[in-house]
């Protein structure tokens, strides 16, 4: 069997856009369960990102089409890395929640060029922000999870 070659660069912000698309839709899904299950005083918080990422999806998915795709759709539903029983693992599952964007987001500045980058890297940064506020504290290379963890171990 030949290994399939590599994506062409013409092709690489369109896959790197659709894997932003689908962090998107499972952010969504994941926000609808924070909050539901967040305390009273960060449910506006809760909400505020959900729309955040809603406008984001939506955004994307117009992005998508340009760049010549059909967006992926959102699944019925995500599995949760973990049971979400009340206001701490609401916060904790946001904070991850925005790391996986986050991530997607690099994935996409990397990719892309122009106006899609700076998108993208306005995407990352409000991801980061978020998961700094759920989390409490920053990282060192937000969206690229391998150099914050070298930097955390430094």
């Amino acid at each position: 069997m030949k290994p399939s070659p590599p994506p062409s660069p013409a092709s690489r912000p369109l896959e790197a856009a659709q894997s932003a698309l689908a962090a998107e839709h499972a952010a969504a899904y994941g926000y609808g369960v924070i909050g539901a299950r967040t305390s009273p005083e960060r449910a506006n918080e809760a909400r505020e990102a959900y729309g955040s990422h809603l406008a984001r999806r939506d955004s994307l998915a117009r992005t998508v089409r340009a760049l010549g795709g059909a967006p992926r759709a959102a699944e019925a539903a995500y599995t949760l890395p973990y049971e979400v029983r009340g206001p701490a693992d609401a916060e904790r599952l946001a904070a991850e929640i925005e790391e996986r964007v986050a991530g997607a987001y690099s994935d996409l500045v990397r990719a892309a060029e122009g106006p899609l980058r700076r998108e993208a890297a306005d995407a990352l940064s409000a991801a980061a922000v978020r998961a700094a506020r759920w989390r409490g504290g920053g990282v060192a290379f937000p969206g690229l999870a391998e150099r914050a963890d070298r930097a955390q171990t430094s």
